[in-house]
């Protein structure tokens, strides 16, 4: 009896696959001997003129730099074929395990399923993966705790919010499979920049001494997250250190090999922020704040504007004169003064902060001026919003009472050096939706600020959640530039009942760690075990 014509179909295609698969090994293969060919011996001349130092010099520089390129190519080659290996092999067990089990009989005939399928079929799942994935659009969550926070990394450290018993807010991966996972995920992102195709809008035809190329050196910073049904989503950022444009790499690894989403130039020389600040009262505060602004964004920055909206007259001459001598001193004039008459009220002012600029579409940080941020964190503002698709909610370093922290100490350090990343020294306050960075056409069209919310607390959820329930993604990870510095709260007795409990969490939250907490409550008890010592001591000296 013949085999259906069908059959005969499916099995040449099966063969055709395996050749194929072949053949793409063997290329690969192939490619990296050429990659990994020893340099030709480096006594032969080199064009230029004979006998200049500065000569010899710059093509010793440059053959270096072309080694290096050629055995990072060669170490990505490597892996990538040991990834090819291991999937060919898995393709050929489970093509054996098709040919092997039976299928359904057409003519009394069984015929095998096609190798073609397979393979189609998986890659089919890998991309619904993306698909699925909050990676080009946002999901519609249903509260404020059902988004998933990335985790900061630059090439030394890791930035974390689930922290536990054991880790640390800021930390080197310890563990070598969280370390190679990091170093894999930078050099896959530079080789997709070094190695473009025609989808990232660069001419492969370009050679490698008419394109720039990027190395470890020059990755500034990094985030990731894991859906657990889903994969593992990286956003990365390389730039060179004499130059203003960025590179952004999105990549994907849905429970498998990386696979690129996206690669882009980001130019963010032109990117003006407009920071905001409610105020009221607290000039001494503010005096503070004015000298972080004139650091970081006056003399590093140089692409702000800032909004103050002051609430009542009492201190508004003074926060007026310390405008006025921080322009005069520095020539910036870049600030606009809103002036309200009435109760503060922090959404209002931040809106009324937004609907003050006249000059069309810009960035936008809702700042507090218990804030201190880096120049840093305002690229990262930059990178991490864009209108019509992103809104960044950075989480903030919150500090705790420096008398506290600091207490073995006749007086707490300067400022600049409380600002570091331990847990004795503060938090991650990822409760607080207060700062964030997002375009004023978005805050516009999603409604802006629930106004009706009076004194502290509850505007900044309220307008998270409507990101939420939109369509915008919202990019949520711990930044190592932006702290909250601490100072005493009071919770007012107008307050709501439920204000004033989020006040009081707060106010605890603040105040120390958990040790530091700790050693307070039974401050009576260790110092009655040092009398005890004390006692002790003494009384087998005099014996």
């Amino acid at each position: 009896m013949r085999m259906p014509r069908r059959g005969l179909v499916i099995q040449a295609r099966t063969r055709w696959l395996l050749v194929g698969l072949a053949l793409l090994f063997s290329l690969i293969l192939l490619m990296y001997l050429l990659e990994c060919a020893p340099q030709t011996d480096g006594n032969g001349s080199l064009p230029g003129v004979v006998g200049e130092s500065m000569g010899k010099e710059y093509y010793q520089a440059l053959l270096q730099e072309q080694e290096e390129h050629y055995q990072n190519r060669a170490t990505s080659l490597k892996r990538q074929i040991a990834q090819l290996k291991q999937e060919l092999q898995e393709m050929s067990d489970k093509l054996k395990s098709l040919q092997e089990k039976k299928t359904p009989k057409v003519n009394g005939m069984s015929y095998q399923g096609t190798k073609e399928q397979t393979s189609n079929d998986l890659l089919e799942f890998l991309h619904s993966q993306i698909d699925k994935a909050e990676v080009s659009v946002g999901a519609k969550l249903p509260s404020e705790y059902g988004v998933i926070p990335f985790e900061s990394f630059t090439s030394m450290k890791v930035f974390q919010l689930e922290m536990g018993l054991t880790r640390h807010p800021e930390e080197k991966p310890v563990r070598k499979d969280k370390r190679d996972e990091l170093v894999e995920v930078i050099e896959a992102g530079l080789e997709v920049i070094n190695n473009p195709d025609e989808e990232d809008g660069q001419d492969e035809d370009d050679g490698v001494a008419d394109r720039q190329l990027y190395s470890e050196n020059d990755f500034i910073e990094g985030y990731y997250r894991t859906e657990r049904d889903k994969g593992t989503q990286y956003e990365l950022f390389y730039k060179k250190m004499d130059g203003m444009e960025y590179r952004h790499v999105t990549l994907f690894r849905p429970f498998g090999p990386l696979m690129k989403v996206k690669s882009e130039t980001v130019d963010i020389s032109r990117s003006i922020i407009n920071i905001i600040v409610p105020l009221a009262g607290r000039t001494e505060a503010f005096a503070q704040f004015m000298q972080n602004f004139r650091d970081v964004c006056i003399h590093q920055d140089k692409r702000v504007h800032l909004t103050v909206v002051y609430f009542g007259q009492d201190g508004l001459s003074e926060v007026k004169s310390i405008l006025e001598s921080v322009a005069r001193e520095t020539d910036f004039h870049n600030y606009t003064l809103v002036s309200l008459n009435e109760e503060f009220n922090r959404g209002r002012g931040l809106d009324m902060g937004a609907r003050a600029w006249e000059k069309g579409e810009v960035l936008m940080f809702f700042c507090d001026v218990d804030v201190y941020f880096t120049a840093e964190f305002l690229n990262s503002c930059r990178l991490n919003a864009e209108p019509g698709k992103k809104v960044f909610y950075p989480v903030v370093f919150s500090l705790y009472n420096p008398a506290i922290v600091y207490a073995n100490q006749d007086i707490p350090p300067p400022v600049e050096q409380q600002l570091v990343h331990k847990k004795d020294s503060g938090f991650w306050r990822d409760f607080g939706f207060g700062m964030t960075c997002q375009y004023r056409t978005d805050f516009l069209t999603v409604g802006g600020f629930d106004l009706e919310v009076k004194g502290w607390g509850g505007e900044d959820v309220h307008l998270y959640r409507k990101y939420l329930h939109g369509d915008l993604m919202v990019i949520r990870t711990p930044v190592p530039g932006l702290f909250h510095l601490w100072h005493e709260k009071h919770c007012a007795d107008e307050l709501t009942p439920e204000q004033y409990r989020m006040c009081i969490q707060s106010k605890a939250m603040n105040e120390a760690s958990h040790s530091h907490l700790g050693m307070l409550v039974f401050r009576d008890e260790i110092e009655a075990h040092l009398r005890k010592q004390a006692y002790r001591t003494n009384s087998e000296a005099v014996g």
